[in-house]
């Protein structure tokens, strides 16, 4: 049987794997995938740049619209990233009749009802395995691994980078504008690192994830997003104290009335194993009913383990190639017609734990007027912690956990505790979950 001819867009980082995996273990992936799968165009920015690759059997161009109007090809991969011009590619490629695997999350959890409606009229697959977590075959697991659960929440640590930021000035007392520029001399951040730092590739993947296991639309728009640019080592320190580390966590919970998603820094209770995860390692966990909880973890980025679900997909295409469309895997699980309109709570609903840190001038009366406004709104205490002063300092640092509540309670009891003028500035808010 023919070879499947495959061209690339982009042939930087996760494209070079991609072709090195290929190429190394061709033999297993055809053995695998029942026919050869072979790269034979790819479009790139520069046709001068060097490159630590063979090439042999690959026409390079600088125009991505040949890679995706070549006749011969079958599958195009984008591996170029952003909004656009990747939009335009994908849609044009499904429109000519070609499959499409990406690993682009941003592409997906923005426009992916739009890519998915138009393939879906096409009769043609689009697979992202690689848009989440690197090599974890995450996507693969909620949607076919565990298609007879009723998934009731799933958690995860996303952000690579994030993860290193907050394991660094967890193992090492360092600060964050320290560890985010060692960050990124080390190539784990951008320049602008604002969209790890902030939550915002973290709420990307999230908003995949929920979709694949609650069967909703992508809804990108309705996850809160909070970043750990205001985590200090004082909380790092003082959640250690309590049991307690803290993580950047993707959450994303069917309630039964309405689905939660939120990125946001969190503690959790240093026996979960997510609290163990460190460096750039991702992992996500998972409750089904049937399953109970399931824990997924391995490399989140990377060349090879990116590439490494770049091929899976691949190597699915290629055996569905001949399969009827109406019976192939779902692109988010469920079938088209059967996604839920379960509709995204408002964060203002949620209901979570919290540590609290606030710094209060050191007199007698003051911590009665926090613990009044906070009874007063129902919000129990489970554990406070009331440093002392430094020498001729005024103020203490005093630090609560709560039980669970109601957003909208904290959001009010947090704003009045503010307006006390025994309280000096702004009072740090990290939500708690205990995973159980």
């Amino acid at each position: 049987m023919n070879p499947v001819k495959v061209g690339l867009l982009g042939m930087g980082t996760v494209g070079g794997g991609t072709l090195r995996v290929l190429r190394r273990n061709q033999d297993e992936i055809s053995r695998r995938a029942g026919r050869a799968i072979e790269i034979t165009c790819a479009s790139v920015r520069d046709l001068n740049k060097p490159r630590d690759l063979a090439l042999a059997g690959i026409v390079l161009t600088q125009d991505p619209t040949a890679v995706v109007d070549d006749p011969e090809v079958r599958i195009v991969v984008e591996l170029i990233g952003g909004l656009e011009p990747a939009r335009t590619l994908v849609l044009r490629a499904i429109q000519n009749g070609k499959h499409v695997v990406t690993a682009n999350k941003a592409l997906i959890a923005i426009h992916g009802n739009e890519v998915f409606e138009a393939a879906q009229a096409r009769g043609v697959m689009v697979a992202f395995e690689a848009a989440v977590a690197g090599g974890i075959p995450i996507i693969k697991a909620i949607r076919e691994g565990l298609a007879g659960n009723r998934i009731e929440w799933l958690c995860g640590i996303i952000n690579g980078t994030g993860n290193f930021i907050l394991s660094e000035m967890q193992n090492r007392g360092r600060d964050f504008a320290g560890v985010l520029r060692e960050a990124q001399r080390l190539g784990y951040a951008e320049a602008d690192p604002s969209f790890d730092v902030e939550g915002i590739d973290a709420a990307h993947k999230l908003t995949i994830l929920a979709a694949i296991a609650f069967g909703i639309p992508l809804q990108f728009e309705r996850v809160y997003t909070e970043g750990i640019t205001r985590i200090t080592r004082a909380d790092i320190d003082y959640a250690d104290q309590l049991g307690y580390r803290i993580k950047h966590l993707g959450i994303a919970r069917n309630t039964g009335t309405s689905i939660e998603l939120r990125v946001h820094p969190t503690l959790i209770p240093k026996r979960q194993l997510l609290a163990s995860v460190m460096g750039v390692m991702n992992a996500v966990l998972i409750q089904g009913d049937a399953i109970g909880p399931s824990l997924y973890y391995g490399a989140g980025a990377g060349a090879e383990p990116t590439a490494s679900a770049v091929v899976a997909d691949l190597v699915d295409v290629v055996r569905t190639l001949t399969s009827d469309p109406e019976n192939r895997v779902p692109h988010l699980a469920f079938q088209p017609h059967a996604l839920s309109d379960l509709g995204v709570a408002p964060m203002e609903d949620v209901r979570t734990a919290y540590y609290l840190r606030m710094s209060a001038v050191d007199q007698p009366g003051v911590l009665a007027d926090i613990t009044r406004i906070l009874g007063d709104r129902q919000i129990s205490i489970e554990a406070i912690l009331q440093k002392e002063p430094a020498p001729e300092e005024r103020h203490v640092p005093i630090i609560f956990l709560t039980h669970r509540i109601q957003e909208r309670a904290m959001n009010d009891a947090i704003a009045r505790i503010e307006a006390l003028p025994a309280i000096k500035g702004a009072v740090t808010r990290i939500r708690l979950e205990t995973l159980e």
